[in-house]
């Protein structure tokens, strides 16, 4: 995936790995580091951490890491963060909501008064060409208001300028292209655009609602007679609550066989919180993608 290379002139990191006894998160860690990008802070009950290297015959990092060592880590790991000890942190052997919890109590220093949100990015085939299209929000926010999904655009526009697209165009999902009452998320879309056309949004351009034939196929927009320049070529897609965004990001990855990457915006830090099925490849992906908007 094109972002570990994009990371490397931007790294090393430091990679706060929370609960770090965790047989992928370290495996991830240690190809980071390998790869120049990441500096691995290990947090979490030591011996069970060096006990857990050991076991995966990663001897190198275990002589290289950095170890916090505590039995309180979320907590430990969000106040690193909030004073700067720590770049991005990584879940290890503990729950999302742990974690999140964590990152968001005030005496951490992590809040910035934005919403947080989960953008996943996939590698798109459909044009010929591999592209990196983003998925928002299939990890956080259940059914995300109006408003909420103006800070979840916002937060997806951050990343992508941080990707290098100076004009990142951005598809407001629905089930389909027609303004309609009793789709919720079509209205939603109606107003969102409204709102870049007015450019609240800056240098980003908003447009829905799209289907998902509509935000990725040039000619299915075409057919349709969709004239828009997201129409066909979404750089990330914003869909209308958790259930889409899970369904969708899990079918790039599963049915679409496309390796994947995710990353939390809206905290003073970057936030990865992987599945715990996710191959070591996605979490190194995550990682890159981490460093890259730490670097901002």
């Amino acid at each position: 995936m094109e972002l570990r290379l994009a990371a490397q002139p931007l790294g090393p990191k430091r990679v706060g790995i929370v609960v770090a006894d965790d047989d992928v998160a370290l495996a991830a860690a240690d190809a980071a580091l390998d790869l120049g990008i990441a500096f691995p802070v290990l947090i979490g009950n030591e011996r069970k951490v060096r006990e857990k290297m050991e076991a995966l015959k990663l001897s190198r990092m275990s002589s290289r890491a950095e170890y916090i060592d505590t039995d309180d880590a979320a907590p430990i790991a969000a106040q690193m963060a909030g004073r700067g000890g720590v770049d991005l942190l990584l879940k290890g052997h503990l729950r999302t909501d742990e974690l999140l919890r964590a990152i968001l109590r005030k005496e951490a220093g992590l809040r910035t008064g934005r919403l947080l949100s989960d953008v996943l990015l996939y590698e798109d085939r459909l044009a010929g060409e591999p592209r990196l299209v983003g998925i928002t929000d299939g990890g956080l926010n259940v059914a995300p208001d109006l408003d909420q999904k103006e800070q979840i655009v916002r937060n997806a526009a951050e990343l992508l300028h941080r990707l290098g697209r100076k004009r990142p165009k951005i598809a407001i999902m629905s089930a389909t292209e027609a303004v309609t009452e009793s789709i919720p998320s079509s209205i939603d879309a109606r107003l969102l655009t409204a709102m870049s056309e007015t450019g609240e949004f800056g240098d980003v351009e908003v447009f829905g609602p799209l289907a998902l034939d509509c935000a990725l196929l040039e000619s299915a927009a075409r057919t349709k007679g969709i004239v828009h320049s997201v129409a066909g070529q979404a750089d990330c897609m914003v869909v209308p609550n958790i259930e889409a965004g899970n369904l969708l990001g899990k079918s790039a990855k599963y049915l679409g066989g496309s390796q994947c990457a995710h990353v939390v915006v809206g905290s003073k830090v970057p936030i990865l919180i992987p599945s715990r099925v996710e191959s070591v490849d996605d979490k190194i992906n995550s990682i890159a993608l981490g460093v890259i908007l730490a670097a901002r």
